[in-house]
């Protein structure tokens, strides 16, 4: 009987153990895995995150032997939060996550960081600080104040310009803010009005509508997208007006990039916001699983940059989905 009880006793302990390597990532095969957490192609920039997602894993996994990428896609928080549960049950190494919210994801991030597992946060931050071992973001205050300057350059420094801001959010409040500091800076321009169009291509066109019904001269629009860019352009075709001098968008869309290669006078320029981030997530974590933990926690900052005719190529991929 002792024996038995010895036995079931035994059985019981090697199965915890079990469980618990393989809920803790703690496996005997050598891999180091790691979980791409990103929100669904629900629009052309998540679009192309999910692209260069599926790049990083094509290209990273083959350049690190060993070394194993599983992408999750989710269309809304409580979804992301269900899969991010899932990975960690399959012993994840690391968590490269762009949250599409910042409050709903935060328990299961601090989660993950709980487990002992490496945690990279990009794009959209936490609702609380401190918990990401890495962040990768885009220059939001630099994308805003960068647009400011390039519209300023084509106008001369005089003229009507109208704005469409994106969800409201500290991203949004950071590129809208540096841009008013720019024009703030030209008082021959002026800001005739400022309205949210959620980064969204048919509020774009909405806005765009409005504001053509009510302003007979415009001399630019700062769309502050790519994707709500293409719903001005379409409201402003439609229209058939003549007045404005150039719609600047921000994102790096590929349509939007083949205009300013193409020269299209009213695409003068684009400015980046690079889905690629999601990317460079990637090889931070990988950096970091291979040793490089000097200088963690760390924040990534991805500039933005300015695309023009001459270097436009630089940033067109044909085959993206963005």
């Amino acid at each position: 009987m002792h024996y038995i009880i010895k036995s079931l006793i035994c059985a019981a302990v090697a199965g915890t153990c079990f469980v618990l390597a393989n809920s803790c990532g703690k496996k005997s095969d050598g891999i180091r895995r790691i979980g791409i957490s990103i929100p669904s192609a629900d629009h052309g920039w998540t679009g192309g995150v999910v692209w260069w997602a599926e790049r990083a894993k094509a290209e990273l996994a083959t350049a690190n032997p060993g070394l194993s990428i599983e992408i999750v896609t989710a269309k809304d928080s409580t979804e992301q939060v269900n899969q991010i549960e899932t990975l960690l049950s399959k012993g994840i190494d690391a968590l490269v996550i762009l949250p599409h919210e910042p409050g709903p994801l935060t328990n299961v991030c601090q989660s993950v960081k709980n487990a002992g597992k490496l945690l990279v946060v990009v794009d959209r931050g936490l609702a609380a600080r401190g918990i990401a071992d890495i962040e990768v973001v885009g220059d939001n205050p630099g994308f805003g104040r960068i647009c400011g300057e390039q519209l300023a350059k084509v106008l001369g420094g005089q003229g009507a310009v109208v704005v469409m801001e994106g969800v409201p959010c500290q991203v949004n409040t950071d590129r809208v803010e540096a841009f008013k500091a720019v024009m703030a800076n030209y008082p021959d321009i002026q800001v005739l009005d400022s309205q949210p169009a959620n980064w969204d291509t048919a509020q774009g066109l909405k806005v765009m509508e409005a504001f053509l019904q009510k302003y007979p001269k415009i001399d630019a629009v700062w769309t502050g997208d790519d994707d709500v860019l293409l719903g001005a352009l379409k409201a402003y075709e439609e229209s058939g007006r003549s007045d404005v001098k150039c719609f600047i968008g921000g994102g790096g869309n590929k349509l939007i990039n083949k205009k300013v290669l193409d020269r299209d006078p009213l695409i003068p320029v684009n400015v980046t916001y690079p889905p690629k981030m999601i990317y460079v997530g990637v090889e931070e974590a990988i950096a970091a699983l291979n040793g490089a933990t000097d200088g963690l926690p760390k924040k990534v900052v991805v500039p933005a940059d300015v695309i023009t005719p001459e270097n436009a190529a630089e940033f067109y991929f044909p085959e993206s989905i963005y």
